[in-house]
């Protein structure tokens, strides 16, 4: 845990930076004039991820030189393996092919999940987005907030997964160190399709990333149909745990666990764990990348279009209902970003690959 909070630290310092192009940046001029540049995003529609993309898209094609269109193509599928694993196989070079991954593409690299045929290593950052996430209940459970769930007793909740190696591996931690009764069920595409499930009843708990939580769930907080209990939190300069800036009234995860049992977290292998892959999945949980073979030129275009695309007026005054209160990374934030989120310590890949296979019977 200090490891993380010392890697933090330096890189929280480097968070507000933009890119800047660089003397030894490549200077030949490029155009997309009259292209089509394909953003794969490895979910289905709906979810966060999809928002995101979808948010950013024109505003990337504002920015490229030639201004080209882009297309956000959905590709879901194996929790956000599939779409990945296609990019990683067949995507071109060629400066028109664009990447959306999430901490649900991390998870399973980090873990040497099998099924993962893509390699960070090969894939170039060009935008880095930061979020947070926000779990929720119906309001006829008669919970009002944290400090109710105990009145749960052994009762059953059921959540609908994406996957024991996706982004919902952090949920499945905390709930477990809540105590909560959760029965998880796998197989779901996006978070998209979970919160559909939620909405028919099929789910009694669920989470959403921050721009799916902003667009779709708070409308029914205000309906009174749905409760928040906590948000996942956020990660000070420090490395601490604090809450999430864009959620300031909703208690983080460790404040809830006090609100429901009246006492923090005992400091063990699971809470290591739930730290640390919190730290891999959220402040770095949206990335673009572009495949490594691509010429330094488009490279520098993409990073130019998309430091100018977050200091844009018309983005800065839509922003809050997608991306929340967090800065976007571009450049050498990125950069460090990327680099942190693609790296857990040995002793925890151990500990999670022994509880994933014990608790779910995955087996890496």
């Amino acid at each position: 845990m200090e490891m993380n909070r010392r890697r933090f630290a330096g890189l929280m310092a480097l968070a507000p930076l933009a890119y800047r192009p660089g003397a030894a940046a490549a200077q030949v001029p490029v155009t997309f004039a009259g292209k089509t540049v394909e953003w794969t995003i490895p979910y289905g529609e709906g979810g966060g991820n999809d928002a995101w993309a979808r948010f950013f898209a024109p505003y990337l094609s504002k920015y490229l030189p030639g201004n080209p269109t882009v297309v956000v193509r959905n590709v879901p599928g194996g929790g956000g393996l599939s779409g990945a694993n296609s990019f990683a196989r067949r995507a071109s070079s060629n400066g028109l092919a664009l990447l959306g991954l999430s901490g649900s593409n991390q998870f399973p690299y980090l873990l040497g999940d099998p099924r993962v045929q893509y390699d960070y290593r090969n894939f170039i950052p060009v935008l880095v987005s930061p979020t947070g996430g926000v779990v929720y209940l119906p309001t006829s459970l008669g919970i009002k907030d944290a400090s109710d769930l105990k009145s749960l007793g052994d009762r059953e909740l059921v959540y609908a997964n994406t996957g024991a190696t996706a982004l919902d591996l952090v949920l499945m931690l905390a709930f477990e160190l809540l105590g909560l009764n959760v029965r998880h069920v796998f197989g779901m595409s996006s978070r998209g399709e979970t919160r559909i499930a939620f909405e028919r009843g099929e789910a009694t708990i669920d989470y959403q990333t921050s721009s799916s939580y902003l667009a779709n769930i708070v409308p029914l907080v205000e309906m009174k149909k749905v409760v928040p209990l906590f948000s996942l939190g956020a990660l000070d300069a420090n490395g601490n745990l604090v809450r999430d800036p864009t959620f300031p009234d909703i208690p983080n995860f460790l404040e809830a666990y006090v609100m429901m049992h009246g006492q923090a977290p005992k400091k063990d292998s699971m809470l290591d764990a739930y730290l640390a892959f919190f730290s891999a999945g959220f402040p770095a949980q949206k990335m673009a990348v572009l495949p490594k073979n691509t010429p330094p030129e488009f490279v520098e275009a993409y990073r130019t279009a998309f430091a100018a695309a977050v200091t844009d007026p018309e983005l800065q005054e839509r922003k809050e209902d997608i991306l929340g209160d967090y800065q976007q990374a571009t450049g050498a934030a990125a950069d460090k970003l990327f680099e942190v989120a693609t790296h857990i310590s040995p002793a925890t890949r151990a500990w999670m690959r022994e509880y994933l296979q014990t608790k779910y019977n995955v087996k890496l």
